[in-house]
C-alpha cells in the first residue's frame, strides 16, 4: 500500500509517497516526463548502484545516470561541477528533470545542481537512507560543503516529489541506519515527546514493525515546520528548530575533517552537547540530560568525540556556521524534552563547557 503526504507550499507544493516499494511510482513519473518530450537524468552513488542495481533499473530504465563516490567528499565544488558537466553532456534542457537517488549527500548535491542548472530545473528526491528519508529529502534545502564549513553554499529548491521506499533500508549498513536515528531522536526532542518515549522504551531497528510509521511521523512533523517557515526567516523558532544539535554537529564534522564522522554521528554528539547547554541554562536538569544521552547511545550513536578535538577549531567552525545571525551564535536549546527554542546571546563559557564535556580539549 502506498500512502501520500503533501507538503503545502502553494505552487511549490509536492507529495511525499510512502510504501515498502514505490519504485513503480518513480517509473511512472519518469515515463510521464519522457512521454511529454522531457529528459530525465539520474544522480546516485557507488554504494547504491552496487546494492540496488535492479531497483535503479526498475525505476529509471535507460535514463542517463551519473554514479559518484559515496560520502561527504562528493558534496564539494568539484562534485558540483561534475554534476553540471553531466547535465550539459546529456543536454538536459529547461523541461528536463534530475532524480537524486541516494542518501543526504546525493539529495543535497543533486538538488543544488538542479537549482543552478539553467537557473533551475525540476528535481525529484528518491531517498535511500534513513537519514535522508526522515529529514534531508523534505524541505528543499540543498547545498555543498566548502573548506570554511558545511552547507555554506546552497539554495532553497523544493523537489517536485519525494518517493520513500522503506524496503530499501534492508540493505543499509548498521552504521548508516544508526546515523539516521540521530535525526529521528531530534524530532522527538524538539516537538514530539510521545515519539521520544517510544524510542526510549525500545530502540528502533530496521526490523521494527512501526519503522514505516515513525518515518512518516518525522516527515509530517518536518512538513508542518517547513510550511510555516520555508526559508528559515522566522525570528524565533520556526525552521531553525530543525538545527537542534547541528551547530555543535557541523563544527565536529568541519574540525574532524569531512568523512571522519557520518553526519548523524556528529549530530548525535551535538544533541548531547545541546542537552548539556540546556541544563547549564537552567531549562532541564541532570536527569533529562542523562535521558537524552541514554536514548542516543541505545541507538548505537556516540555521545562524546571519539578522539579529542581542539575547542579553538570547533569554535572557529561554529562562527562560520549558517546558523549565525548578526555575527552572533544561535543555538537550539531544550526548554524541556519535547519542546525546543532558539536562543542567542549565550555566555561563551557555557558553550565551551558544554563542548568540553563531550570531549573537546
Amino acid at each position: 500500500m502506498v500512502e501520500s503526504l503533501t507538503v503545502n507550499l502553494g505552487e511549490r507544493s509536492y507529495p511525499i509517497r510512502f510504501g515498502s516499494d514505490v519504485s513503480a511510482d518513480v517509473r511512472r513519473e519518469v515515463d510521464r516526463l519522457v512521454a511529454a518530450g522531457r529528459k530525465a537524468a539520474v544522480l546516485t552513488d557507488v554504494n547504491l548502484a552496487r546494492a540496488q542495481g535492479p531497483a535503479l533499473e526498475a525505476m529509471f530504465g535507460g535514463a542517463p545516470r551519473l554514479v559518484v563516490e559515496p560520502g561527504e567528499g562528493a558534496k564539494s565544488l568539484a562534485g558540483f561541477g561534475r554534476v553540471l558537466d553531466f547535465l550539459a553532456e546529456h543536454k538536459l534542457d529547461r523541461g528536463g528533470a534530475l532524480f537524486a537517488a541516494g542518501g543526504g549527500v546525493i539529495g543535497d548535491l543533486g538538488g543544488f545542481a538542479a537549482a543552478a542548472w539553467l537557473r533551475g530545473v525540476d528535481f525529484y528526491q528518491v531517498p535511500t537512507t534513513l537519514l535522508s528519508m526522515v529529514d534531508s529529502s523534505v524541505g528543499g534545502k540543498t547545498g555543498i560543503n566548502i573548506a570554511a564549513g558545511k552547507n555554506l553554499v546552497g539554495a532553497f529548491h523544493q523537489p517536485r516529489a519525494v518517493f520513500i521506499s522503506t524496503g530499501l533500508l534492508a540493505t543499509l549498513s548498521a552504521r548508516e541506519f544508526a546515523a539516521g536515528m540521530a535525526e529521528v531522536i531530534k524530532y522527538g526532542l524538539l516537538g514530539d515527546e510521545a515519539l521520544l518515549t517510544r524510542l526510549e522504551e525500545t530502540p528502533l531497528t530496521v526490523a521494527s514493525a512501526d519503522l514505516a510509521a515513525v518515518i512518516r511521523r518525522c516527515c509530517a512533523l518536518k512538513a508542518r515546520i517547513v510550511e510555516a517557515d520555508e526559508r528559515e526567516t522566522a525570528k524565533d523558532g520556526g525552521r531553525a528548530l530543525l538545527n537542534l544539535g547541528h551547530t555543535f554537529g557541523h563544527a565536529v564534522e568541519n574540525a574532524a575533517g569531512y568523512g571522519e564522522y557520518l553526519h548523524g554521528e556528529a549530530v548525535a554528539i551535538g544533541l548531547a552537547a545541546a542537552a548539556r547547554l540546556s541544563q547549564k541554562l537552567g531549562y532541564i536538569g541532570a536527569p533529562e540530560t542523562a535521558r537524552v544521552e541514554r536514548v542516543v547511545a541505545a541507538h548505537g550513536l556516540p555521545v562524546r568525540l571519539r578522539a579529542p578535538l581542539a575547542y579553538e577549531d570547533l569554535h572557529a567552525a561554529m562562527t562560520r556556521d549558517k546558523t549565525v545571525r548578526a555575527g552572533g551564535l544561535r543555538f537550539v536549546v531544550l526548554k524541556r524534552l519535547g519542546e525546543a527554542a532558539t536562543q542567542g546571546d549565550i555566555a561563551p563559557a557555557l558553550v565551551e563547557a558544554s563542548f568540553r564535556e563531550v570531549g573537546a580539549v
